[in-house]
């Protein structure tokens, strides 16, 4: 909604002629934020650091299912031979284990995508600095983003931010490494 009032803003003060005359040009730029998320290099650095975070549960998962379609083999080849008690226990042990998996998956998915949003904001909020930082530095009066229907690459920064954030990406590597 605020970019759709800014658009609003610009298209009366561009068509308002003497009443509102702007005694300086504006400058105007615009950043692409679902490109900038998805090419810094902070995005694929969160990413990795969120697989690396959750493999482990997965793993555990990925190893309860197995033991889950052992128990299911086993039934299916042992079936003849069990008991009826026996046969009741393995069936109850397989009914338990798969909802000990659901119950794990659930979690797992709710943890995933706190720990993934959380991160998401993050890397918005850095971009928005970044941004705001680049808009200050090279004298725009303007920067938008979200709901642009057209913008030429003559106002088009994203390739900039992108530069940006990836020498602040390597700006802190090399001071982790010392």
């Amino acid at each position: 909604m605020n970019v759709r009032v800014i658009i609003a803003g610009l298209l009366m003060l561009a068509t308002s002629g003497t009443s509102a005359q702007m005694d300086t040009d504006m400058t105007i730029g615009y950043v692409n934020p679902g490109r900038v998320s998805d090419e810094a290099p902070q995005a694929d650095a969160a990413r990795q650091r969120l697989q690396e975070e959750f493999a482990p549960r997965d793993e555990e998962i990925v190893a309860l299912q197995e033991s889950l379609r052992a128990l299911e083999d086993r039934l299916a080849s042992e079936r003849m031979s069990l008991d009826s008690e026996a046969e009741q226990a393995l069936r109850r042990r397989i009914v338990n284990q798969r909802r000990q998996i659901q119950r794990q998956q659930e979690i797992f998915r709710e943890d995933f995508n706190l720990r993934r949003n959380e991160s998401l904001g993050d890397l918005q909020r850095r971009i928005l600095r970044v941004v705001e930082r680049f808009a200050e530095e090279q004298g725009y009066d303007l920067v938008v983003s979200d709901g642009v229907v057209f913008a030429s690459d003559a106002v088009n920064i994203t390739d900039r931010i992108i530069e940006r954030l990836e020498r602040q990406y390597e700006q802190r590597n090399d001071d982790d490494d010392e």
